[in-house]
Protein backbone atom coordinates (compact mmCIF):
# COMPACT_ATOMS: atom_id res chain seq x y z
CA UNK A 1 0.00 0.00 0.00
CA UNK A 2 2.62 2.28 0.90
CA UNK A 3 4.83 1.51 -2.60
CA UNK A 4 1.61 2.25 -4.26
CA UNK A 5 0.79 5.61 -2.50
CA UNK A 6 4.71 6.25 -3.11
CA UNK A 7 4.65 5.82 -7.26
CA UNK A 8 0.89 8.28 -6.96
CA UNK A 9 2.83 10.37 -5.45
CA UNK A 10 5.74 10.56 -7.71
CA UNK A 11 3.20 10.39 -10.88
CA UNK A 12 0.88 13.13 -9.45
CA UNK A 13 4.52 15.49 -9.45
CA UNK A 14 5.38 14.60 -12.83
CA UNK A 15 1.70 15.62 -13.91
CA UNK A 16 1.99 18.44 -12.47
CA UNK A 17 5.77 19.20 -13.44
CA UNK A 18 4.34 18.37 -17.33
CA UNK A 19 1.50 20.99 -16.84
CA UNK A 20 3.42 23.78 -15.65
CA UNK A 21 6.08 23.50 -18.68
CA UNK A 22 2.95 23.10 -20.87
CA UNK A 23 1.81 26.63 -19.49
CA UNK A 24 4.95 28.24 -20.17
CA UNK A 25 5.51 26.61 -23.85
CA UNK A 26 4.94 30.43 -25.25
CA UNK A 27 7.40 31.85 -23.49
CA UNK A 28 9.76 28.59 -24.40
CA UNK A 29 8.82 29.05 -28.15
CA UNK A 30 9.69 32.46 -28.16
CA UNK A 31 12.94 31.71 -26.46
CA UNK A 32 13.79 28.71 -28.79
CA UNK A 33 12.78 31.26 -31.66
CA UNK A 34 15.77 33.82 -30.13
CA UNK A 35 17.96 30.55 -29.78
CA UNK A 36 18.29 29.83 -33.76
CA UNK A 37 19.49 33.18 -35.11
CA UNK A 38 23.35 32.53 -33.83
CA UNK A 39 22.45 28.98 -35.99
CA UNK A 40 20.67 30.24 -38.51
CA UNK A 41 21.17 28.53 -41.69
CA UNK A 42 22.35 24.89 -39.77
CA UNK A 43 20.14 22.32 -39.52
CA UNK A 44 16.63 24.53 -38.56
CA UNK A 45 14.69 21.51 -39.94
CA UNK A 46 16.27 18.99 -36.77
CA UNK A 47 15.93 21.93 -34.24
CA UNK A 48 12.48 22.79 -34.97
CA UNK A 49 10.79 19.29 -34.62
CA UNK A 50 13.08 18.72 -31.77
CA UNK A 51 11.58 21.77 -30.32
CA UNK A 52 8.09 20.77 -31.37
CA UNK A 53 7.79 17.97 -28.56
CA UNK A 54 6.64 19.27 -25.24
CA UNK A 55 7.40 15.90 -23.21
CA UNK A 56 10.88 16.02 -24.82
CA UNK A 57 11.13 19.49 -23.94
CA UNK A 58 10.13 18.89 -20.25
CA UNK A 59 12.37 15.79 -20.21
CA UNK A 60 15.43 17.98 -21.49
CA UNK A 61 14.97 20.89 -19.00
CA UNK A 62 14.83 18.29 -15.89
CA UNK A 63 17.64 16.40 -17.42
CA UNK A 64 19.39 19.46 -17.66
CA UNK A 65 18.96 21.11 -14.08
CA UNK A 66 19.35 17.25 -12.43
CA UNK A 67 22.94 17.09 -14.43
CA UNK A 68 24.24 20.46 -13.81
CA UNK A 69 23.83 19.74 -10.45
CA UNK A 70 25.57 17.17 -10.11
CA UNK A 71 27.83 16.98 -13.48
CA UNK A 72 30.95 18.74 -11.69
CA UNK A 73 31.21 16.18 -8.35
CA UNK A 74 30.37 13.00 -10.17
CA UNK A 75 30.64 13.08 -13.87
CA UNK A 76 34.00 14.47 -15.67
CA UNK A 77 32.16 17.34 -18.30
CA UNK A 78 35.45 17.08 -20.59
CA UNK A 79 35.70 13.46 -20.69
CA UNK A 80 31.58 13.43 -20.73
CA UNK A 81 31.77 16.02 -23.99
CA UNK A 82 34.34 13.96 -25.77
CA UNK A 83 32.36 10.57 -25.90
CA UNK A 84 29.27 12.84 -27.06
CA UNK A 85 30.96 13.96 -30.07
CA UNK A 86 32.45 10.81 -30.43
CA UNK A 87 28.78 9.29 -31.13
CA UNK A 88 27.61 12.12 -33.08
CA UNK A 89 25.09 13.49 -30.36
CA UNK A 90 26.33 17.06 -31.61
CA UNK A 91 23.03 18.80 -29.26
CA UNK A 92 23.34 16.43 -26.34
CA UNK A 93 25.78 18.06 -23.50
CA UNK A 94 27.13 16.53 -20.82
CA UNK A 95 24.95 17.82 -17.90
CA UNK A 96 22.09 16.78 -19.74
CA UNK A 97 23.37 13.02 -20.27
CA UNK A 98 24.12 12.99 -16.86
CA UNK A 99 20.93 14.01 -15.86
CA UNK A 100 19.38 11.29 -18.05
CA UNK A 101 21.35 9.06 -15.95
CA UNK A 102 19.79 10.17 -12.99
CA UNK A 103 16.39 9.80 -14.57
CA UNK A 104 17.14 6.52 -15.43
CA UNK A 105 19.12 5.46 -12.24
CA UNK A 106 15.96 6.79 -10.38
CA UNK A 107 13.16 5.08 -13.44
CA UNK A 108 13.97 1.86 -13.32
CA UNK A 109 14.15 0.73 -9.57
CA UNK A 110 10.94 2.43 -9.23
CA UNK A 111 9.24 0.22 -12.47
CA UNK A 112 10.98 -3.05 -10.60
CA UNK A 113 9.18 -2.28 -7.21
CA UNK A 114 5.78 -1.17 -8.86
CA UNK A 115 6.18 -4.88 -11.22
CA UNK A 116 7.88 -6.93 -8.44
CA UNK A 117 4.28 -5.52 -5.86
CA UNK A 118 2.08 -6.85 -8.66
CA UNK A 119 3.97 -10.08 -9.16
CA UNK A 120 4.75 -10.98 -5.14
CA UNK A 121 8.44 -11.39 -5.50
CA UNK A 122 10.49 -12.83 -2.63
CA UNK A 123 11.92 -10.14 -0.33
CA UNK A 124 15.74 -11.15 -1.58
CA UNK A 125 14.87 -11.13 -5.28
CA UNK A 126 12.96 -7.50 -4.52
CA UNK A 127 16.67 -6.04 -3.07
CA UNK A 128 18.87 -7.76 -5.58
CA UNK A 129 16.69 -6.69 -8.54
CA UNK A 130 16.42 -2.91 -7.15
CA UNK A 131 19.80 -2.40 -6.24
CA UNK A 132 20.46 -3.87 -10.43
CA UNK A 133 17.98 -1.37 -11.64
CA UNK A 134 19.90 1.38 -9.86
CA UNK A 135 22.99 0.44 -11.24
CA UNK A 136 21.82 -0.38 -14.61
CA UNK A 137 19.92 3.02 -15.05
CA UNK A 138 22.86 4.89 -13.90
CA UNK A 139 25.20 2.94 -16.13
CA UNK A 140 23.43 2.03 -19.04
CA UNK A 141 23.09 5.59 -20.62
CA UNK A 142 26.83 6.04 -20.95
CA UNK A 143 26.86 2.67 -21.80
CA UNK A 144 25.08 2.99 -24.86
CA UNK A 145 26.74 6.38 -25.53
CA UNK A 146 30.10 4.97 -26.00
CA UNK A 147 29.16 1.87 -27.90
CA UNK A 148 27.33 4.39 -30.69
CA UNK A 149 30.75 6.29 -30.60
CA UNK A 150 32.70 2.76 -30.94
CA UNK A 151 30.44 1.43 -34.05
CA UNK A 152 30.94 5.25 -35.55
CA UNK A 153 34.84 5.04 -35.23
CA UNK A 154 35.02 1.72 -36.70
CA UNK A 155 32.74 2.81 -39.88
CA UNK A 156 35.13 6.03 -40.24
CA UNK A 157 37.89 3.78 -40.49
CA UNK A 158 36.37 1.58 -42.96
CA UNK A 159 35.24 4.16 -44.89
CA UNK A 160 38.18 6.44 -45.22
CA UNK A 161 40.13 4.62 -47.55
CA UNK A 162 37.46 5.38 -49.94
CA UNK A 163 38.20 9.26 -49.03
CA UNK A 164 41.26 9.53 -49.36
CA UNK A 165 41.14 8.20 -53.03
CA UNK A 166 38.05 11.00 -54.19
CA UNK A 167 40.54 13.27 -52.28
CA UNK A 168 43.51 12.02 -54.55
CA UNK A 169 41.34 12.19 -57.94
CA UNK A 170 40.19 15.46 -57.63
CA UNK A 171 43.22 17.32 -56.50
CA UNK A 172 45.26 15.68 -58.95
CA UNK A 173 42.07 17.10 -61.58
CA UNK A 174 42.83 20.90 -60.44
CA UNK A 175 40.95 21.19 -57.72
CA UNK A 176 42.41 22.98 -54.41
CA UNK A 177 42.03 20.83 -51.07
CA UNK A 178 39.42 22.85 -49.84
CA UNK A 179 36.99 22.41 -53.02
CA UNK A 180 38.19 18.50 -52.75
CA UNK A 181 36.91 18.06 -49.25
CA UNK A 182 33.73 20.00 -50.07
CA UNK A 183 33.06 17.53 -53.06
CA UNK A 184 33.73 14.62 -50.72
CA UNK A 185 31.56 16.39 -47.84
CA UNK A 186 28.68 16.26 -50.64
CA UNK A 187 29.67 12.73 -51.66
CA UNK A 188 29.74 10.74 -48.48
CA UNK A 189 26.82 10.09 -46.25
CA UNK A 190 26.93 8.46 -42.76
CA UNK A 191 29.26 9.15 -40.21
CA UNK A 192 32.02 10.29 -41.87
CA UNK A 193 30.02 12.62 -44.57
CA UNK A 194 28.75 14.38 -41.19
CA UNK A 195 32.27 14.98 -40.16
CA UNK A 196 33.03 16.28 -43.45
CA UNK A 197 30.19 18.85 -43.60
CA UNK A 198 31.15 19.68 -40.34
CA UNK A 199 34.49 20.42 -41.25
CA UNK A 200 33.83 22.21 -44.03
CA UNK A 201 31.35 24.41 -41.84
CA UNK A 202 33.59 25.60 -39.42
CA UNK A 203 36.08 26.27 -42.61
CA UNK A 204 33.06 28.83 -43.87
CA UNK A 205 32.59 30.43 -40.62
CA UNK A 206 36.37 31.14 -40.82
CA UNK A 207 38.50 28.43 -39.91
CA UNK A 208 41.80 27.57 -41.40
CA UNK A 209 42.28 24.31 -43.12
CA UNK A 210 44.58 23.49 -40.38
CA UNK A 211 42.37 23.94 -37.25
CA UNK A 212 39.40 22.77 -38.87
CA UNK A 213 41.35 19.39 -39.51
CA UNK A 214 42.44 19.48 -35.82
CA UNK A 215 39.74 19.65 -35.01
CA UNK A 216 38.37 16.68 -37.07
CA UNK A 217 41.00 14.51 -35.62
CA UNK A 218 39.94 16.17 -31.50
CA UNK A 219 36.10 14.61 -32.89
CA UNK A 220 37.29 11.32 -34.63
CA UNK A 221 40.34 10.45 -32.31
CA UNK A 222 41.28 7.27 -34.29
CA UNK A 223 44.10 6.26 -35.98
CA UNK A 224 43.35 6.39 -39.16
CA UNK A 225 42.21 10.05 -38.78
CA UNK A 226 45.14 10.93 -36.83
CA UNK A 227 47.58 10.19 -39.34
CA UNK A 228 45.27 11.81 -42.17
CA UNK A 229 44.82 14.97 -40.25
CA UNK A 230 48.50 14.90 -39.42
CA UNK A 231 49.55 14.08 -43.19
CA UNK A 232 47.96 16.97 -44.14
CA UNK A 233 48.62 19.60 -42.06
CA UNK A 234 52.82 18.97 -42.60
CA UNK A 235 52.19 18.84 -46.17
CA UNK A 236 50.76 21.88 -46.14
CA UNK A 237 53.21 23.44 -43.44
CA UNK A 238 55.74 21.76 -45.52
CA UNK A 239 54.61 22.65 -49.37
CA UNK A 240 54.73 18.99 -50.63
CA UNK A 241 52.14 17.75 -52.89
CA UNK A 242 49.20 16.83 -51.56
CA UNK A 243 48.40 14.48 -54.13
CA UNK A 244 51.26 12.61 -53.28
CA UNK A 245 50.75 12.54 -49.88
CA UNK A 246 47.00 11.28 -50.49
CA UNK A 247 48.59 8.53 -52.47
CA UNK A 248 51.14 7.29 -49.65
CA UNK A 249 48.15 7.40 -47.03
CA UNK A 250 46.00 5.41 -49.07
CA UNK A 251 48.61 2.60 -49.46
CA UNK A 252 48.74 2.97 -45.75
CA UNK A 253 45.30 3.16 -44.70
CA UNK A 254 44.42 -0.17 -46.39
CA UNK A 255 47.69 -2.09 -45.47
CA UNK A 256 45.98 -1.26 -42.27
CA UNK A 257 42.61 -1.93 -42.84
CA UNK A 258 44.04 -5.30 -44.21
CA UNK A 259 45.48 -6.06 -40.95
CA UNK A 260 43.02 -5.19 -38.88
CA UNK A 261 40.40 -7.93 -40.84
CA UNK A 262 43.37 -10.40 -40.45
CA UNK A 263 43.65 -9.98 -36.50
CA UNK A 264 39.60 -10.29 -36.31
CA UNK A 265 39.62 -13.65 -38.18
CA UNK A 266 42.33 -14.84 -35.79
CA UNK A 267 40.24 -13.72 -33.03
CA UNK A 268 37.75 -15.61 -34.67
CA UNK A 269 38.31 -19.03 -33.43
CA UNK A 270 38.97 -18.02 -29.60
CA UNK A 271 35.41 -16.16 -30.14
CA UNK A 272 34.05 -19.78 -31.89
CA UNK A 273 35.56 -21.89 -28.50
CA UNK A 274 32.47 -21.28 -25.83
CA UNK A 275 29.42 -21.81 -28.15
CA UNK A 276 31.16 -24.99 -29.50
CA UNK A 277 32.15 -26.66 -26.27
CA UNK A 278 29.14 -25.88 -24.28
CA UNK A 279 25.69 -26.15 -27.29
CA UNK A 280 27.25 -27.70 -30.03
CA UNK A 281 29.28 -30.71 -28.90
CA UNK A 282 27.10 -31.56 -25.95
CA UNK A 283 23.92 -31.61 -28.30
CA UNK A 284 26.65 -33.89 -30.85
CA UNK A 285 27.14 -35.90 -28.09
CA UNK A 286 23.56 -36.37 -26.91
CA UNK A 287 22.98 -37.48 -30.65
CA UNK A 288 25.84 -40.11 -30.93
CA UNK A 289 26.07 -41.46 -28.23
CA UNK A 290 22.56 -41.65 -26.59
CA UNK A 291 21.65 -44.71 -29.14
CA UNK A 292 24.94 -46.82 -27.67
CA UNK A 293 24.60 -45.84 -24.27
CA UNK A 294 20.97 -47.01 -24.58
CA UNK A 295 21.76 -50.43 -26.15
CA UNK A 296 24.43 -51.29 -23.59
CA UNK A 297 21.99 -50.48 -21.21
CA UNK A 298 19.35 -52.75 -22.78
CA UNK A 299 22.17 -55.27 -22.97
CA UNK A 300 23.19 -55.12 -19.15
CA UNK A 301 19.80 -55.31 -18.09
CA UNK A 302 18.69 -58.88 -20.70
Amino acid sequence: MTLAFLLGLFLVGLAVALLGRAASLSRTRTAALLEQIPTYGFNRAAAQTERSNVVRMAADAIATRLGGLATGRLADEAALRQKLLAAGLYRMTPRRLTGYRFLAGAGLPVLWLWSASQLGVAPVLLVGGLVLAVVLGWFAPLSIVSRRGRYRFAEIEQELPELIDLLVVTVEAGLGFNGSMQVAAERFRGPLGEELRLTVQEQRMGLSSGEALRNLGARCDTPGVRSFVRAVVQGESLGVSIGQIMRNLAVEMRKRRRQSAEERAQRAPIKILFPLIFMIFPAMFVILLAPAVFTLLDAFRG
